[in-house]
């Protein structure tokens, strides 16, 4: 993805515009099954790459370090669940397991459900195709409730009622990045760490 001008740059946008084009945020579930659990929300426009899943890290086992001759548990990355949305839709768990032989080292594999390499020969609509298919067949399954709808806005509309009756300046960041830099560090500071020496195959 080549860098390239950012919203403001848009000439059809007003200038000294203050609309806020990503958001990061981390919510909780105030009950004891959910306690410490952070659940952490991130959408942007002009980001690096075009991608929607949901993401569940799994802390690692205590001791765990010891069963591949590690200095310690910070030593190894954590398992996660992916689910995603597009493109390409897949479901895989990254996880570590211990590489074949006799030696007793730690790599990074997945369990990998591809819907392109599973499904070859079926033919998998787009998301607004099955929405309108559903509209037309009278099925609600697939969009979002009411009550929802309420709640979520309920979470919204105080943020965005501030950021327009203080003219609260968004916090910059450059077209094609991963977002603000302030965004990783609040991430990282409610514990999600980021595999640095994973990379998903993108075939």
């Amino acid at each position: 993805w080549e860098r390239g001008p950012g919203y403001l740059d848009d000439e059809t946008v007003p200038a000294g515009s203050n609309c806020p084009t990503f958001a990061c945020t981390v919510m909780k579930i105030n009950n004891e099954r959910w306690e410490g659990v952070p659940f952490i929300m991130k959408a942007g426009k002009g980001l690096n790459e075009r991608r929607a899943e949901v993401r569940v890290q799994l802390k690692s086992p205590p001791n765990g370090a010891t069963m591949f001759n590690l200095g310690s548990d910070d030593d190894i990355p954590y398992n996660e669940i992916v689910l995603r949305l597009q493109p390409n839709e897949a479901i895989y768990v990254k996880t570590n397991v211990k590489r074949p032989g006799l030696v007793t080292e730690m790599v990074q594999s997945e369990l990998d459900l591809s819907y392109k390499s599973r499904y070859k020969d079926e033919k998998n609509p787009d998301a607004y195709t099955r929405l309108i298919l559903d509209v037309l067949r009278g099925k609600q399954a697939t969009f979002v409730r009411q009550d929802e709808l309420v709640e979520a806005w309920k979470i919204a509309t105080p943020l965005l009622k501030e950021i327009e009756e203080k003219n609260v300046k968004p916090t910059d960041y450059v077209f094609g990045s991963r977002g603000p830099k302030e965004a990783d560090v609040l991430i990282q500071k409610n514990g999600y760490i980021v595999g640095k020496d994973y990379k998903w195959k993108t075939t």
